[in-house]
């Protein structure tokens, strides 16, 4: 299954303001919306408040599956690359 990085441009005032409700909320409603969209997985996430940005990490089908996630969740996307490898230090040593 492809995986992709999406990039989503957060007003930094009110993503500095986000509390672990506001996580939770949008982390259950993101796995709600998921489940009805096939082949979908959410992976992580990293949230850079100084840049108002959050990177996630899923898994999907494809692109349309990203962005119909994004629209049904409530969330934006603003860019969304494919991974098209990875690698991590563990392949170095």
């Amino acid at each position: 299954m492809p995986r992709y990085v999406i990039e989503r441009n957060i007003d930094p005032a009110a993503l500095g303001k986000l509390v672990q409700e506001d996580l939770q909320a949008a982390g259950r409603n993101s796995l709600a919306v998921a489940r009805d969209i096939p082949g979908l997985v959410w992976i992580r996430s990293y949230i850079s408040v100084a840049e108002g940005k959050i990177y996630c990490e899923y898994e999907a089908p494809n692109p349309e599956a990203i962005r119909e996630h994004a629209r049904k969740a409530g969330f934006p996307a603003d860019r969304i690359s494919e991974v098209a490898m990875e690698i991590s230090p563990e392949m170095f040593r």
